[in-house]
């Protein structure tokens, strides 16, 4: 059985109830469910959230040190954390599949947020599309 880390930065433990107009009105227990139920057979979701940058950069080197490939919604780190942008380049260079998923269109909201520090690094980046960004990363990092 194959694992994908699937990893939230700061505010996202608060979706389903955080500014519903942007982000919806689902929380994480129900993207959990989503992703379990749109996985491929033999492939389990870890998905974890923090609002501590640290935290979620050792994740990306527990990622790197299991072989596990990542779908990352670094949130508000997506536009300033150089030093979750590094660690994030790690698990690319091993290799590894690293998808930047947003569930909001960044570029369709403030001007600060149009700029990514991860997304050169990335595999690809899927925003804009709710929970199916979250889904679409799935199916490409799991494809055959």
């Amino acid at each position: 059985m194959s694992t994908v880390l699937v990893l939230n930065g700061p505010n996202l433990g608060r979706l389903g109830s955080r500014e519903p107009d942007v982000y919806g009105s689902a929380n994480l227990a129900d993207l959990q469910e989503l992703l379990v139920a749109s996985a491929r057979e033999g492939v389990s979701i870890d998905l974890r959230q923090t609002d501590d940058e640290a935290e979620l950069i050792h994740w990306l080197y527990e990622a790197v040190d299991e072989r596990m490939p990542v779908i990352l919604n670094p949130a508000a780190f997506t536009h300033y954390s150089y030093a979750l942008r590094d660690a994030a380049a790690l698990v690319t260079k091993a290799g590894l599949m690293l998808i930047e998923v947003h569930i909001s269109n960044p570029h369709a909201r403030e001007t600060f947020r149009h700029t990514s520090v991860v997304s050169a690094i990335a595999t690809g980046v899927i925003a804009g599309l709710g929970f199916d960004s979250y889904r679409l990363a799935l199916d490409f990092v799991t494809a055959p």
